[in-house]
């Protein structure tokens, strides 16, 4: 059995190769590059802020016609639909004084072949899911408000209007885009003919996830996502919201929804985009858009990684040219590999090599562990840092001396490092006078869908 020195020698050894370390600085935002990134990003913003310059931005900063934050009295039962990603959540809320709240919630799967299929069997198979919910929970007798979390590039018509830009996250059902996504949702509702539900907001989850915050800081001006994909929304004066066209408005402040996934689709990101990066849009099911999100999102991070990976394994800097078939497949070295391989402490390499394993890479060294650790930090750095830069902008946007982000998605939640390098980088670069902070929302956005509606309500009484 291998002494505990000769473990220790062995790990000391295992450095960072001088090739490697050099061909991944192309993945490192350096401080130059950063700036010039919020430069380009603040452009966009305003464009997309702008009814003349609006058709032609990246960001399209759209109204979401919430207006109004939680001032914590909100009292009743709501239902919120949380559709988001692969699966979606159903949740019954009931909102009590002082704070306090019960949540029940379940979570459905959305197959495959739904995804791709028709906007019809999609809506049929949420409604389902939603009525079965309600017999479950004894309530398909009430007729509860219901705030619709809809976490796709929506058009906003109005607090219960929504038309749906295009499909992002691997969705691509027929006859949805450019309709209005609550009607679909109501249809399918009413072909079913068993429950009484009464849409009364629909949102995107980063909407979600500011008010799901700011029910318990009053502070929170910021939604944040970084999960299957990206995405930011921000508390913006009515005045520079070109786009909110709500007559005899007397509200100061408006939610917009950057869609900031967006970004880069113009050439704006071209200088800080890689080979990897390039890669992946030109194999993913939309070329051309949603660039940042590619470049930051979970739906991304491992392949990013896996590509990088594989370049150096077939130029014989890794694994001594020796791959496999799982390492060589796309979309099979997943994020969650990312977020494990960082949780080894420094020179220990147990959760990678299990990794290795999984992928048939056994014959792996502790330097081939090392620079693959190496390789996963390069590609989640780069997106704290780039996720950061673009919440500095916003922050610096708004002028508020106290600012809370609320924050939810996997990437934030689950990767080891990713809060401590946001606050390091956008403390960075946020302007002198400012104080932040990261707040984690704990229950996702699904609360905050019910914040919505229960605020909705409270202003309709």
């Amino acid at each position: 059995m291998e002494c505990l020195t000769n473990i220790c020698r062995r790990r000391k050894k295992a450095k960072i190769a001088e090739y490697i370390k050099e061909k991944c600085e192309e993945l490192v935002l350096t401080d130059e590059k950063t700036k010039q990134y919020m430069k380009n990003l603040l452009v966009e913003l305003n464009k997309g802020l702008k009814k003349k310059t609006h058709a032609e931005a990246d960001i399209k900063c759209f109204v979401t016609y919430v207006q109004d934050l939680p001032n914590g009295k909100e009292t009743g039962k709501f239902l919120a639909l949380d559709l988001g990603g692969t699966n979606f959540r159903v949740l019954l809320i009931h909102l009590k004084a002082e704070n306090e709240f019960e949540m029940l919630s379940k979570i459905y799967a959305i197959p495959k072949n739904i995804m791709v299929g028709t906007g019809k069997q999609l809506f049929d198979h949420i409604a389902e899911c939603l009525a079965n919910f309600m017999k479950e929970h004894q309530v398909y007798k009430e007729r509860l408000p219901l705030g619709f979390t809809f976490s796709f590039p929506l058009t906003q018509l109005g607090l219960t209007k929504g038309l749906l830009v295009r499909w992002t996250k691997g969705f691509d059902c027929e006859g949805v885009v450019g309709v209005d996504v609550v009607q679909l949702l109501k249809d399918a509702i009413a072909r079913r003919g068993d429950v009484q539900i009464e849409v009364c907001a629909i949102l995107n989850d980063t909407t979600g996830t500011l008010m799901s915050c700011a029910w318990k800081n009053h502070n929170t001006r910021i939604g944040l996502i970084v999960g299957t994909g990206s995405n930011a929304c921000y508390v913006e004066k009515v005045e520079n919201a070109e786009m909110f066209d709500v007559p005899e408005n007397k509200k100061p402040h408006v939610i917009i929804n950057t869609e900031w996934g967006a970004f880069g689709d113009n050439g704006a990101l071209d200088f800080v985009r890689t080979e990897f990066d390039r890669d992946i849009d030109e194999n993913s099911i939309n070329p051309g858009s949603q660039l940042q999100e590619k470049m930051i999102s979970g739906m991304y991070l491992g392949e990013l990684a896996r590509l990088v990976i594989q370049k150096f394994t077939k130029s014989g800097h890794l694994f001594g040219g020796k791959g496999s078939e799982l390492l060589f497949k796309r979309w099979k070295f997943f994020t969650k590999y990312v977020s494990e391989i960082e949780s080894d402490k420094p020179g220990v390499f147990t959760n990678c090599r299990e990794v290795m394993e999984e992928l048939g890479l056994g014959h792996a060294t502790d330097e081939d562990c090392a620079n693959v650790r190496y390789i996963c930090e390069c590609i989640s750095r780069r997106a704290a840092h780039l996720v950061s830069a673009g919440i500095a902008v916003l922050i610096n946007k708004m002028e508020e001396p106290n600012v809370t982000v609320g924050v939810d998605g996997s990437v934030y939640r689950f990767h080891p490092k990713f809060h401590d390098l946001m606050m390091e980088k956008t403390r960075q670069y946020v302007n002198p006078g400012i104080n932040f902070d990261l707040m984690l929302s704990e229950d996702g956005s699904g609360r905050g869908a019910a914040l919505v509606a229960a605020v909705a309500s409270r202003e309709t009484q």
